[in-house]
């Protein structure tokens, strides 16, 4: 394999029945089961959206450091919201080669880890209404493709929507990716990693950089025009017992000039249990998930070692 398939999604959208929509969950069933990534189009996300949203974070990242500093990650508290600088970032234990900003949910403030208001720059005040219209947009395309999902297993199709993902836990990064050096073949924009929750919708620019492990090695994703690239993170591979697979993937821009991409993230409930899914009779299902409690708690553990020193003052 050394491409990713493209499955349009527009029969999971709206009131669309029949055919189409088995079809559309077949074909999301089948990615899945392969390496967890494809390509999804017919998404109805309005070109605008996109085009506001990537001049406004073209323009935050284009300000002087300090300047970007003045909404850095120490000042969101426990909502971990905020700018972090080029090296704040750890994957598996070393620096990315990026910066970017972290988003969330917009809520009030509290106690709760990964909670409150956003940090918004005041130089680039449309920053804030493009990336607030982009998470309620993009939480309905997320819910579409769980409906495939679900169909896919050969469950109801609001098995999602009315359960794990009724209040999901929703995150939204915008990274912001330097030129590689060309000598230098161990820095990584992002070194190799899986996502940790169910579901991630990632919007790229023209200059590509990922890249998926799949049985035949590292193939490329690159951007295509009308599309997201869509992978499956650990707890969906967990609950389907490693039927539906979180894949092994990586960044690193060569292409010589900055590079963005902006990762929506898709997870259950924060206060959710997450327990095994009913499969149906006859279909593979070990039983085994490797951890209990809240899903609010499993996605703790994971980003606090992205951030350590932030978690340390945190806690």
């Amino acid at each position: 394999m050394r491409e990713l398939p493209v499955i349009d999604i527009s029969p999971l959208l709206g009131d669309t029945t029949g055919p189409a929509r088995q079809a559309a969950a077949a074909a999301i069933g089948a990615a899945c089961c392969d390496n967890g990534f494809f390509y999804v189009r017919g998404h109805g996300v309005p070109q605008d959206l996109l085009d506001r949203l990537d001049a406004a974070a073209r323009r935050f990242f284009a300000l002087p450091e300090e300047v970007k500093d003045e909404i850095s990650m120490d000042r969101g508290g426990p909502a971990w919201r905020g700018f972090f600088p080029v090296g704040g970032e750890l994957t598996s234990g070393r620096p990315d080669l990026k910066e970017g900003v972290y988003f969330g949910a917009e809520q009030p403030p509290g106690p709760l880890p990964l909670h409150g208001p956003n940090l918004f720059p005041a130089q680039v005040p449309e920053l804030r209404e493009a990336v607030l219209a982009y998470l309620d947009t993009m939480t309905e395309v997320a819910q579409a493709v769980m409906s495939g999902v679900a169909l896919s297993l050969g469950l109801d199709e609001g098995y999602f929507r009315t359960g794990y993902t009724a209040d999901p836990t929703v995150l939204f990064r915008i990274f912001h990716y330097p030129p590689a050096p060309p000598d230098d073949d161990d820095t990584w924009g992002v070194g190799e990693h899986t996502d940790y929750g169910l579901l991630t919708l990632l919007l790229q620019d023209s200059n590509g950089g990922l890249q998926v492990r799949t049985a035949d090695g590292w193939i490329d994703a690159p951007p295509l025009a009308g599309t997201f690239v869509c992978n499956i993170g650990d707890m969906l591979d967990k609950l389907t017992g490693g039927r539906y697979r979180s894949t092994p993937h990586r960044v690193r821009n060569r292409s010589g000039n900055e590079r963005l991409s902006y990762p929506f993230f898709f997870d259950p409930g924060w206060d959710s249990e997450v327990p095994p899914l009913p499969y149906a009779a006859g279909e593979r299902w070990d039983g085994q998930v490797d951890f209990t409690g809240t899903y609010g708690a499993y996605l703790l553990s994971k980003v606090s070692k992205v951030f350590p020193r932030l978690f340390e003052r945190q806690i």
